[in-house]
């Protein structure tokens, strides 16, 4: 799947292990990675239902977007690259026609 990111600022966050323990900490870094590192490796975003990390969309005033688990209550936000957004018959998102992302922000949205 091919990833983008909001702005270059969170791209260079994100961009290697070191300048991602440096923005988010040891531990919030290493799933940052492996999750990045997972939706890379994906064809699509259905792919992430089945890994680790909880892939689920979001309600309300976040519809449209999408959620995976850091740590603790830190998720990482992302939404789809798409224009139109694949859609289903019934009317939901169509994961399996989800193949380019926008990673939106890491951050705790509970509170």
């Amino acid at each position: 799947m091919e990833v983008l990111f909001k702005d270059g600022k969170l791209a260079e966050s994100c961009s290697d292990a070191r300048k991602r323990r440096a923005a988010f900490g040891e531990n919030r870094a290493k799933r940052l990675g492996r999750r990045l590192d997972d939706l890379a490796a994906a064809t699509c975003l259905e792919d992430m239902r089945s890994l680790p990390g909880r892939c689920h969309e979001l309600r309300g005033g976040r519809a449209g977007t999408f959620a995976v688990s850091l740590d603790g209550p830190y998720r990482l936000i992302l939404k789809p690259a798409h224009n139109p957004l694949p859609i289903k018959d019934d009317g939901g998102i169509d994961w399996s026609g989800i193949k380019r992302i926008r990673i939106l922000e890491i951050e705790d949205y509970h509170g």
